[in-house]
């Protein structure tokens, strides 16, 4: 097990698991074929990837503007970067199901069970075990996709991740990606271009032993929140993402009734005013 630098993160970070397995040279596979060809095609820009520690456990978090942000994300790190992914990424059947344990293993993503009560805690476990092997965890506080392209507010899980492990923070600011290949889109746009900016590393001492102070973890995810908006210029919605998405797919629905109940009226009112007999 590879410790934090500070005092107590030994006991802090669970052991190495077989969870945290994974085939490292299917990543770099990927990395070096695929990353570079999508480097070339589509001219993608980093900045300031020295701000990430090249040694011991680092947490990445970034915003989360379109699905191409795990290519885009880690591309320019020369260390490998692991993110949690849902477990039917890996349990798929048939070709598709292979296609995809093999994609998703190749950039890097680990598997874990979301359903249930405990889901967060044990993917809190799990990142924590990513992190006790002295390796690079990503992680998008928002939690899901932005719907419109701003910056949602984050979830404390990257703040008990980072109090727990005692890990530093690199903020990250995907750039151009929402434009790039919006949500639901199979078509990137070659016209724009792709990029990602590195922040510097974050640390939260002053925070040690709170790991479960509600006030605390909030004042951590928020400052790094901040860090991010810095960086990306997004503007700042103080709502979860999540939730953003849910109003916005009910107001669609609404939208539809409403629609759907204009159009049975006036189907009504032309059957009233037609002629008897006709």
């Amino acid at each position: 097990m590879v410790a934090s630098s500070h005092d107590g993160a030994r006991r802090r970070i669970p052991q190495r698991s077989r969870t945290c397995d994974d085939v490292t040279v299917g990543y770099w596979l990927t990395k070096y074929t695929l990353g570079i060809t999508l480097r070339i095609l589509f001219r993608s820009r980093a900045w300031g990837a020295k701000n990430v520690p090249r040694r011991g456990p680092v947490i990445l978090a970034s915003n989360h503007l379109s699905f191409s942000d795990h290519f885009f994300g880690p591309l320019p790190l020369p260390r490998k970067v692991v993110f949690l992914a849902k477990a039917e990424y890996f349990t798929g059947k048939g070709v598709k199901g292979l296609a995809s344990r093999a994609f998703f293993s190749g950039v890097g993503q680990i598997p874990i069970d979301r359903t249930g009560g405990e889901a967060s805690e044990r993917a809190l476990r799990s990142g924590l075990r990513v992190l006790a092997e002295g390796r690079v965890l990503g992680i998008y506080p928002e939690g899901t996709r932005s719907p419109d392209g701003r910056l949602y507010r984050g979830r404390t899980g990257v703040a008990r991740l980072a109090l727990e492990s005692r890990a530093p923070v690199v903020p990250c600011a995907m750039m151009n990606t929402f434009e790039f290949l919006p949500s639901g889109s199979h078509n990137p746009k070659f016209s724009v271009r792709p990029g990602v900016i590195f922040g510097q590393p974050m640390e939260f001492s002053r925070y040690y032993g709170k790991e479960k102070d509600r006030e605390a973890l909030r004042a951590v995810t928020d400052e790094i929140i901040a860090e991010i908006a810095k960086l990306s210029g997004q503007e700042y919605v103080n709502t979860y993402a999540k939730r953003a998405k849910e109003r916005a797919q009910a107001d669609a629905a609404d939208t539809d009734l409403s629609m759907l109940s204009i159009a049975s009226r006036a189907i009504s009112s032309l059957r009233c005013k037609t002629p008897a007999g006709r």
